[in-house]
């Protein structure tokens, strides 16, 4: 393989992708994070470098894969450094950030020479680390199929959307109902326990009837037992279901399921328990937990 990689953002999902694009035969020429000793332990693991400046991710890598935490970060970087010498650089951008932000990165990219494609990921630590990514990508058709091979060794499914933008507002969409859900599983386990029931029967049940969900394999019995080692951050489901409401209040529409679950997960931030797992906001609802001690 002879395109250099970058990655800027290497957190749990960041790290893991760059380690699985390793193992697939790319050199992975350099590595960046806030967080500098996560960025150098990586580095001395991959054997590439791990810059202090964004412009040297740039200089040393034919693409950029960024996966930040927000919009804020997803300004920072591309406003400090990132485009700098970018003539005929891809920037791949995976983070869940507002479909606003991913226009204005194309059109930055493309002044400064460059190409931008959005790749969300609906997928989490594992799948990026085994390359079974679900993908969905938006921005010129041109640059999807530049950014193909390599996002074809991170995916185990890998859709186009549309346009810049376009990719976020589905990944929003993904989010918000998850979170939905996730909230909605929380109370009928939660009002199950407290009535009594064998948890493990009523999961059985919900799995075979219109109760049945995603969120009730991944996440059913870590709430049962409070396992809430993270995967997807309370934080993030937070600051995702933010974004679909912020899409819908553009659209004039009211989400009274989608409201009540931000403040759900808004309260988890408030209450220190941002950093579990989502499953975590079990920790609301279940009788002599966190807020029913």
């Amino acid at each position: 393989m002879s395109e250099r990689i970058g990655f800027v953002g290497v957190g749990r999902m960041g790290s893991n992708m760059a380690r699985r694009l390793k193992e697939q035969g790319y050199t992975v020429s350099a590595v960046y994070d806030v967080n500098t000793a996560a960025a150098q332990a990586l580095a001395q693991e991959l054997g590439c470098e791990s810059p202090t400046e964004l412009k040297q991710v740039t200089k040393l890598s034919d693409i950029i894969i960024t996966v930040v935490t927000d919009d804020a970060a997803m300004k920072k970087i591309f406003g400090g450094g990132l485009l700098s010498r970018s003539k005929g650089k891809l920037f791949i951008n995976c983070a869940t950030v507002s479909p606003e932000i991913h226009v204005k990165v194309e059109e930055k990219a493309e002044k400064a020479g460059s190409q931008a494609l959005e790749a969300c990921m609906a997928s989490s630590i594992t799948q990026a680390r085994e390359g079974s990514l679900y993908l969905m990508c938006g921005g010129k058709p041109e640059v999807f199929d530049r950014a193909k091979p390599v996002l074809e060794k991170l995916s185990a499914s890998l859709r186009y959307v549309g346009g810049a933008g376009q990719a976020a507002q589905v990944k929003a969409l993904v989010n918000m109902i998850m979170n939905i859900n996730t909230a909605g599983l929380a109370e009928g386990l939660g009002l199950g326990a407290a009535l009594g029931l064998d948890l493990a029967m009523l999961r059985e049940v919900f799995s075979q009837t219109g109760a049945n969900s995603r969120v009730l394999q991944t996440d059913g019995e870590d709430m049962q037992n409070r396992d809430h080692s993270c995967f997807f951050s309370a934080a993030h489901a937070a600051k995702d279901s933010g974004i679909a409401l912020k899409l819908a209040k553009g659209q004039g529409l009211n989400l009274p399921l989608a409201t009540a679950t931000k403040k759900q997960y808004d309260k988890m931030v408030s209450e220190g328990l941002g950093e579990l797992d989502k499953s975590g906001i079990a920790e609301l609802t279940f009788k002599g937990r966190h807020l029913h001690k």
